[in-house]
């Protein structure tokens, strides 16, 4: 499955365009690996996925071409959540 398509199916990012446009940004590691909107992801690849000063890192679980907004737990699992501080935030927030 393309990385892009399973971004939208997971609803990790709600539009596919949007995850194109992630995965174009250099903001989406395949298995540690820069990845394009077309990569193929596969059962036990990992994901790091940077959301501004967020970073989600999740194992792919289970593929599928479509899924139901209850189903959408069971093709993923977090592994790690970060949260960068920002350099320029004097409260450290």
């Amino acid at each position: 499955m393309r990385l892009d398509k399973f971004l939208k199916v997971s609803r990790l990012i709600k539009r596919r365009t949007v995850a194109k446009d992630v995965s174009d940004q250099g903001r989406v590691l395949l298995n540690g690996r820069e990845a394009k909107p077309s990569a193929t992801v596969k059962v036990g690849d990992e994901l790091d996925i940077q959301f501004g000063q967020r970073t989600l890192t999740v194992r792919i679980e289970r593929l599928t071409e479509s899924t139901r907004k209850e189903d959408v737990a069971g093709l993923y699992t977090v592994l790690k959540e970060e949260v960068r501080k920002r350099e320029d935030d004097p409260f450290g927030l």
